[in-house]
């Protein structure tokens, strides 16, 4: 996988280069004027000065616990803006006094055990890619300290069931060993979110995640057949069951918990037979909400595309599948069973009924080892891995920059998009001068599209946490007055709490609560989430 950066995304051999940072930095001159732009070094290791732990796990359960500095260094923040910029000036005040690896369920009680009789927090760590603050020890009250309890050892397929096609997998596996241990069956979970390198199965699934199928099978919560849970109370395991109408789901009560009630120790998770042929095509608009009118079509037509993405021209520029012109719409399928000619000619048809353009020919199965598909979809899917690289090398630059989601219905669409452009772009303007704010949909609906928006601005040095916290509350205010979701696919975490404590019945929230009393007594794990 390559060394894992301690203050910024993925692995520091695929960072930004010299050479790369040169190119964005045009860009970003392009578009918003000749900025000077000065870049930021970052720290290295033996700089840091991390406050001594205030913890110290007893020599019975001494090698499930690390405490050098990049440990916790590397366990502090997840991967939002403000906590790159903060890992970037070496400010890692609040790191973890420990980090636990348990290896088994039996370590991770005797870590559960341990910590609350040490008065601990103790923060669920999957992949640590949440850009939501959620695994930030950032505590409240009058706790001795916070133990960081990283899954990663608990990484295998326990066991396969071919007739049912399904999975037993443990919660630890990130997302390119659990593909390649599906392989030799023929499978794949196919749930690829932007961080699927750097992010666990049990943290899909504790933050609802968004994956690969624009249609039909947007959250991890459509792959979940049964849940085992390790919680301060004792543990819970659910019945193997393609569905039921059995009173409120339990699995449904732990997936998007966020670390509150338990550790998702393994599910039981349905597979998909690898797929074998593929179309895809690219349709390009002279007006966005054109092109959104197509994917409204395309989401109400029981075609199920498996990509139906909507980028704005300038999104699409910016990420150099586009020249800026048009607005473009990524139209997709796939199957493990047979050709799709006949969906495809069905889509382009609705498309370009709405205006759309389609080069002649486009769109045309290929079966596994042909040669190269669309090449705007190609591309995007190459600078969606390398995105939260060039945020980065972007922080890097003393830019500010923001990424938010929701979802909204179609009818609402049209002045829910102009309202919250117009918010947010008058936020960043206030606090920034310049800005450049983006749109594209990540996943559709039959009643509403998952619009994702993209904010970049200039930066004032020792300035950017506090002006990207001016620009985020300015958009989270527009997304909930607008009446869409505070978060599609991101979770919650602590950056998103007071909006979602908007968004939810006091009722339900009063009852979530006494949830977390009863399988969380002494309200330990990941404080200040959710509740």
């Amino acid at each position: 996988m390559g060394k894992r950066s301690f203050w910024g995304w993925g692995v520091e051999e695929a960072a930004f280069n010299e050479d790369q940072r040169r190119n964005l930095k045009m860009m970003i001159q392009m578009q918003l004027g000749q900025l000077e732009l000065e870049e930021l070094q970052p720290p290295r290791l033996d700089e840091l000065s991390l406050p001594a732990p205030r913890l110290r796990p007893p020599e019975s359960l001494a090698s499930l616990f690390r405490d050098d500095p990049g440990e916790r260094a590397g366990h502090t923040y997840g991967k939002a803006f403000r906590d790159i910029v903060r890992g970037l000036n070496g400010d890692f005040r609040v790191a973890p006094d420990q980090v636990a690896y348990p290896g088994t369920e039996e370590e991770l009680v005797s870590v559960l055990d341990w910590a609350a009789d040490a008065g601990a927090a103790v923060i669920p760590y999957g992949g640590g890619s949440t850009v939501t603050a959620g695994v930030e020890p950032r505590l409240e009250g009058d706790w001795k300290g916070a133990v960081s309890v990283d899954m990663s050892r608990l990484d295998r397929v326990l066991e396969t069931d071919s007739t049912s096609r399904a999975a037993h997998i443990q919660g630890g596996i990130y997302g390119p060993a659990l593909e390649e241990a599906l392989k030799p069956h023929g499978w794949s979970l196919r749930h690829y979110p932007q961080s699927f390198e750097f992010s666990t199965l049990g943290g899909w699934i504790a933050t609802r995640s968004g994956g690969h199928f624009a249609t039909l099978y947007t959250h991890i919560d459509d792959f979940v057949e049964a849940l085992r849970v390790i919680t301060p109370s004792g543990s819970v395991e659910t019945r193997r069951l393609p569905g039921s109408g059995a009173g409120p789901s339990p699995d449904r009560l732990f997936i998007g918990s966020e670390g509150i009630l338990g550790f998702i120790t393994s599910a039981w998770m349905r597979v998909q037979d690898r797929p074998r042929f593929r179309a895809a095509a690219t349709v390009r608009f002279a007006d966005f909400m054109d092109g959104a009118e197509a994917a409204r079509m395309l989401a109400q037509s029981g075609l199920y595309p498996t990509n139906c993405r909507l980028i704005e021209a300038r999104e699409a520029l910016n990420n150099g599948v586009g020249d800026g012109s048009r607005h473009l719409l990524l139209v997709g399928f796939e199957s493990a069973d047979h050709g799709l000619d006949a969906w495809m000619d069905r889509a382009l048809e609705i498309c370009r009924g709405c205006g759309g353009e389609v080069k002649e020919g486009a769109g045309r199965t290929r079966e596994e080892g042909e040669g190269a598909g669309d090449e705007a979809a190609g591309g995007w899917r190459q600078m969606f891995i390398q995105a939260p690289y060039m945020r980065d090398a972007l922080a890097r630059l003393g830019m500010v920059v923001e990424t938010f989601e929701t979802a909204c219905t179609w009818d609402r669409f049209p002045e829910f998009h102009r309202n919250v452009v117009a918010s947010v772009e008058a936020a960043a303007r206030e606090v920034c001068g310049e800005c450049m704010v983006t749109c594209r949909f990540t996943h559709v609906y039959p009643d509403g599209p998952a619009p994702y928006y993209t904010v970049i601005a200039p930066g004032r040095a020792g300035s950017q946490v506090a002006q990207w916290d001016q620009i985020k509350a300015a958009a989270s205010e527009a997304l909930i007055r607008e009446g869409g979701t505070i978060t599609h696919h991101h979770s919650v975490g602590r950056d998103h709490k007071p909006w979602y404590d908007r968004q939810r019945p006091e009722l339900f929230a009063e009852s979530l609560r006494a949830v977390k009393k009863t399988l969380d007594p002494s309200g330990m794990l990941n404080p200040g989430v959710l509740l």
